[in-house]
């Protein structure tokens, strides 16, 4: 526990020096390129407003208990909108920076663009004002995906089921119960045979759940089959794992903790714990072999795994149907390119010798209440097994 909590220290203190760089950056960079201007603010108010509109998230979520509701709402909402604008400030800037060291050692730009630095300052205000308007609709607008796929074996009398797999909701302040009512509505009007919640249900502070009542509205669903889910690694961050738990089998959820359950006699659904449990915890998850020994390998297998890691594992045990959330797409354009190099498949489709691979973007947000690398999505996987043999 005491190693955890050093690292925790390790990564908020690189975290804050790398973010706060950030911030004198680009705060820097706007007090360079509009200052001038007869509307332009005060400096003591440019940065007095700048500081706060920068650290409000981080101001709500290590202060918000103290706060009143409002305050809190509204410093997720703006500190976190922030978050995204930050990031493609801080491209737009070096950009610029570099575009201007090389007009340094050979100049190329017109007298009047270099003595115009605020022209190019609103050019990329309203270019990352662009680029975050339509990240906030592309994170409220969902999109479904479907995947048709076959397996090559017997489940019984049951030849064809349909699974709405969701990952990556992260309930709590922004999104709230209004849009866990839509994705509710969203999976009845499929009618899917069984409801698979891949991970990270929850943001971390379990309040909102509770005082939104979001267990009633899950309790809306109505599978033939059954909702199951698996904890990500949020549920571990916000340190309620059992309150967690204990509120999502409140709502009809079955928790799968590295085990499984036999549907009808005739289908195995296995979920394994986050990676993040020896980190929280100090125990690591079981052994893919352990959680199904004494399962019938001759049933299909359908694995829930929130981090999509170590597929040639579950493609060994003989699962096959694997899914997976956790890494959004990267969230926000192009961090794409990095979870594509840390992950074997980061979104979409992938075949594992028999095994067929699912990994979502997800359908919330964490941070920044946008999406620019992928829209909000909902899985929806039409499965054919072969007919048995009568």
């Amino acid at each position: 526990m005491k190693d955890m909590n050093a690292q925790f220290l390790i990564f908020i203190s690189v975290f804050l020096t790398v973010y706060s760089l950030a911030n004198y950056y680009v705060g820097l960079r706007g007090w360079q390129a509009f200052h001038l201007l007869p509307a332009f603010p005060g400096g003591r108010y440019y940065f007095f407003v700048f500081v706060l509109v920068a650290f409000g998230y981080i101001l709500e979520r290590f202060f918000g208990k103290y706060l009143p509701e409002p305050v809190n709402s509204l410093l997720a909402c703006v500190g976190g909108t922030w978050m995204a604008f930050l990031f493609y400030a801080v491209i737009f800037c070096l950009i610029v920076d570099m575009i201007r060291l090389a007009d340094h050692f050979r100049p190329f730009i017109p007298l009047g663009w270099q003595q115009a630095p605020s022209v190019v300052g609103g050019i990329g205000v309203g270019l990352v004002v662009v680029i975050i308007v339509f990240g906030i609709w592309n994170a409220q607008n969902t999109v479904w995906r479907q995947y048709d796929l076959e397996i090559d074996k017997s489940a019984g009398d049951l030849t064809e089921m349909r699974i709405v797999m969701v990952s990556d909701i992260h309930l709590g302040r922004v999104v709230d119960v209004k849009r866990l009512e839509y994705l509710v509505r969203e999976i009845n009007a499929r009618r899917p045979d069984m409801v698979l919640l891949v991970g990270d249900v929850f943001d971390e502070d379990v309040g909102h759940f509770v005082k939104q009542d979001m267990g009633a509205v899950f309790r809306r669903l109505n599978p033939r089959f059954g909702v199951f889910a698996v904890l990500g690694n949020h549920e571990y961050i916000g340190r309620a794992t059992e309150t967690v738990i204990d509120l999502m089998q409140a709502a009809g959820i079955t928790v799968l903790r590295d085990s499984y359950v036999i549907i009808e006699k005739h289908l195995i659904v296995a979920g394994r714990d986050d990676w993040d449990r020896e980190r929280f915890l100090g125990s690591p998850r079981k052994p893919l072999k352990d959680i199904l020994r004494g399962a019938d390998p001759a049933l299909p297998l359908f694995l829930m795994d929130h981090q999509p890691r170590r597929f040639e594992e579950a493609a060994a045990a003989g699962i096959d149907l694997s899914v997976s959330g956790h890494t959004h797409r990267g969230q926000l354009f192009p961090s794409h390119l990095i979870t594509g190099r840390l992950y074997e498949l980061d979104w979409g489709y992938l075949r594992k010798n028999k095994m067929h691979t699912i990994v979502s973007a997800g359908f919330g947000t964490w941070g920044p209440p946008v999406r620019t690398a992928a829209p909000s999505e909902i899985v929806e996987i039409n499965l054919k097994f072969r007919p048995q043999i009568k």
